[in-house]
């Protein structure tokens, strides 16, 4: 996923592939690890461990951080360094009430404004989403859950709704890795396809139900009680080293 500011808004490849500066690649490779669940909430995010897997300078890394400080998902201590975020119970109720307040009035816009192509672009991502979890990618399929909202805010066609649900969906991913229930279900992509439904029949009331009856399942699943992954940034991003091995990258 590419960086993107709150006021700019996001094209049609960006659920599609990454592209853009090496910046931008560092950024959408770490805010991905965060989105699926690769790294935990408290995770140290060391610069010099950062800098030696992506090639950069401690700089990069620092202002890639700064970013992702901005939108919640990572907190920058003075003197100590950057962690991933880690929400306090009574933050993460207040996340999702947030949340619930952003996708209700996210959605309403949806019905008055998608368009049929936007629309059928929602349905593939969906169908693509639930194909990452039938091949057990479960990682990627809960990042695309996260992008089918943001995708929806965009569709909205109101840019301080696509800044605020950025960040809360990242944070919200956080408050699901840290507090999630250990039995897991997702069906996330089955109560997407009848929002969009809905949509389509431009029955903003089904729509609004339907999204809240979504939050009301994020909701269920939590159990405030963590269940984090590792912490070696290393093998998190062992992909990155890799990568750059085949290509000679320095």
């Amino acid at each position: 996923m590419n960086k993107k500011t709150d006021s700019a808004p996001m094209s049609d490849k960006t659920f599609k592939k990454r592209s853009g500066s090496k910046s931008d690649t560092i950024y959408a490779h770490i805010f991905d690890a965060i989105l699926e669940h690769r790294l935990a909430p408290g995770t140290k995010l060391s610069e010099e461990a950062l800098g030696e897997i992506f090639g950069v300078s401690r700089t990069i890394i620092r202002r890639e951080l700064m970013q992702l400080a901005h939108e919640g998902v990572v907190s920058i201590r003075p003197n100590r360094g950057a962690i991933v975020a880690n929400p306090s119970v009574e933050e993460a109720r207040q996340i999702l009430y947030a949340r619930r307040l952003v996708e209700r009035a996210i959605t309403e816009l949806v019905v008055q404004n998608a368009t049929d192509k936007q629309l059928k672009a929602l349905r593939e991502l969906v169908k693509e989403e639930q194909d990452c979890f039938a091949e057990g990618e479960s990682g990627t399929g809960i990042r695309l859950s996260g992008e089918f909202h943001l995708k929806l805010a965009e569709v909205a066609n109101n840019m301080p709704l696509v800044g605020f649900q950025r960040s809360l969906v990242s944070q919200t991913s956080l408050i699901i890795a840290q507090y999630e229930k250990v039995t897991r279900s997702h069906c996330s992509f089955d109560e997407h396809n009848e929002l969009l439904d809905a949509i389509e029949a431009r029955d903003t009331d089904r729509a609004v139900s339907l999204m809240m009856h979504h939050m009301d399942h994020i909701d269920e699943k939590l159990s405030f009680e963590n269940d984090g992954a590792t912490d070696d940034l290393h093998a998190i991003f062992s992909h990155i080293g890799q990568s750059r091995a085949k290509t000679g990258s320095k």
